[in-house]
């Protein structure tokens, strides 16, 4: 059993920045890929971001792209998406899953960008 723990969901205001975290736990094989999706009141999960080990590709959503960056540290089960240039329709609790045998999801952090 693999438990991911996502942090670092806050309020914070248009134009600011948010580093969140997301940890896994419970497992020493091979952690392959991280990525992050959101989910908005009233509107569907949508992908955010995506990173394979040893950052052999990493996509990320047209919506977040130039503002986002992801990041993993495999060795350490961790990973990061720092949100820069934060804008209001970024409000959502935004979700972590790791690839370690099989997929695993976090409970997700909420992140609110408002005056």
């Amino acid at each position: 059993q693999v438990h991911v723990v996502e942090s670092g969901g806050a309020l914070v205001q248009p134009g600011g920045s948010l580093k969140l975290s997301c940890t896994a736990s419970g497992s020493r094989s091979s952690m392959d890929t991280m990525g992050w999706y959101r989910q908005a009141p009233g509107k569907e999960r949508e992908f955010v971001a995506d990173i394979t080990k040893g950052a052999e590709f990493i996509g990320y959503a047209d919506s977040v792209k130039g503002r986002f960056t992801i990041s993993m540290n495999d060795a350490e089960y961790t990973g990061y998406l720092q949100m820069d240039s934060l804008k209001p329709e970024d409000t959502a609790t935004y979700y972590c899953y790791v690839y370690i045998d099989r997929t695993w999801w976090g409970q997700g952090t909420q992140v609110n960008v408002s005056m």
